[in-house]
């Protein structure tokens, strides 16, 4: 006869194989959720060995472009094959991401990987994209830009113009307290990105993390005070919505600017300041156009994910280095470029100024800046005008 310290100890025996078998039957004998006869890596396989349309639709490039990048990150080694996932399908599941806006689910379900899988090889992706910034984002040839110099409607005007520089607004999720920080003037929850591109349609210079409700001329005022040098005796384009300063040349403001105001190209300019600005858009169409790309090409700048904000920001330079790296690859436009193009065509590509106010440079050298830039302003519009009327 039991005990009652006998009766307990058994309990406790009976009670700890219950529990063993739960968590054998719950963890060890449970049928695993993916388990899709192709793996993550077969998949892969068939894309790069399938039609070239396949690898533009899952990775947005085309395949050379591909295998390219894959070939530099691997040889920089800042991506690594491990034993279950070669750089390939590292990078295919984050271009499916970005590509497609595509869910960390929708990502394990493609690929036959753990969400916590998807997501570090995400990390370590961008991470190394990156590291790539200070190699593909560089700042443009002092020269002449070849645009300019073959296109009598810039030379010599322009010619020692550098590129455009705009603005653009990508949506974000941030926490409710700080919404109101990032709400734009559209009302959407975005940062603001600054970016200076050449016109071949490389970025040259990209600052991102700011808040939405930020002036455009506040953040180029903050890249200029980071890291962002214009040359003595150059400038860059820049819309209505920046001061017109030496080194960033706005059009003539309350003057028709954008290319639909002319009936794209129906409508002669009538004197100076129209010639002018209707050169000016034409040329600094090109920071849209570039703009419109990366937006066309990457749908997770227009439909974000949870992630933290630092990482958010990281994305738009990381997606800004694919662009460059996919544009010195093809030698000019791919797919995507025609695609844009045809959406856009007979509409104006250039974006209205929101007239943002802008934040005071010290009052000191401001007025000696604007006297400067109306002056060159002015010189180039008076030229070009007497040129025209020949």
């Amino acid at each position: 006869m039991m005990d009652d310290s006998d009766e307990e100890y058994q309990e406790m025996e009976e009670m700890a194989a219950a529990l063993v078998g739960l968590y054998y039957m719950s963890r060890v004998k449970t049928n695993p959720c993916r388990d899709s006869a192709l793996s993550g890596s077969a998949y892969v396989k068939e894309i790069l060995n399938g039609n070239k349309v396949r690898c533009r639709e899952v990775c947005r490039m085309d395949l050379p472009v591909f295998h390219k990048l894959c070939d530099i990150v691997r040889k920089q080694g800042i991506l690594h094959d491990t034993s279950r996932v070669a750089i390939e399908e590292q990078l295919a599941m984050f271009l499916f991401t970005v590509g497609h806006s595509a869910g960390n689910r929708l990502v394990q379900e493609r690929f036959q990987h753990s969400g916590e899988t998807v997501s570090r090889y995400f990390n370590q992706v961008l991470h190394a994209l990156t590291e790539l910034s200070t190699d593909f984002i560089r700042p443009s040839s002092n020269n002449t830009p070849i645009e300019i110099l073959t296109d009598s409607r810039f030379y010599p005007y322009f010619q020692d113009c550098l590129g455009a520089i705009d603005g653009t607004h990508v949506a974000v999720i941030v926490g409710a307290d700080e919404q109101a920080l990032f709400r734009d003037r559209k009302g959407n929850i975005s940062q603001n990105v600054m970016a200076a591109c050449s016109f071949d349609l490389k970025f040259t210079h990209v600052l991102s993390g700011w808040e939405g409700s930020a002036a455009d001329g506040r953040v180029l005022l903050a890249a200029r005070e980071k890291d962002f040098k214009v040359p003595e005796g150059k400038f860059y384009l820049v819309d209505a919505g920046y001061p017109n300063l030496p080194n960033f040349i706005a059009p003539y403001r309350g003057v028709r600017y954008h290319l639909k105001e002319f009936g794209n190209g129906r409508q002669a300019p009538q004197n100076a300041k129209e010639l002018f600005n209707h050169r000016h858009s034409s040329l600094r169409n090109a920071v849209e156009r570039i703009f419109g790309i990366l937006k066309a090409r990457f749908a997770i700048l227009k439909m974000p994910h949870p992630f933290s904000f630092p990482t958010q920001a990281k994305l738009v330079v990381a997606l800004c280095v694919l662009h460059n790296h996919i544009r010195v690859e093809c030698g000019g436009d791919d797919w995507v470029y025609e695609e844009y193009d045809s959406q856009v065509q007979n509409t104006d590509c250039g974006i209205q100024s929101e007239g943002q106010s802008h934040e005071t440079v010290q009052r000191s050298s401001i007025k000696r800046q604007l006297q400067e830039a109306k002056a060159l302003r002015d010189s180039i519009a008076i030229s070009m005008w007497n040129d025209y009327l020949k």
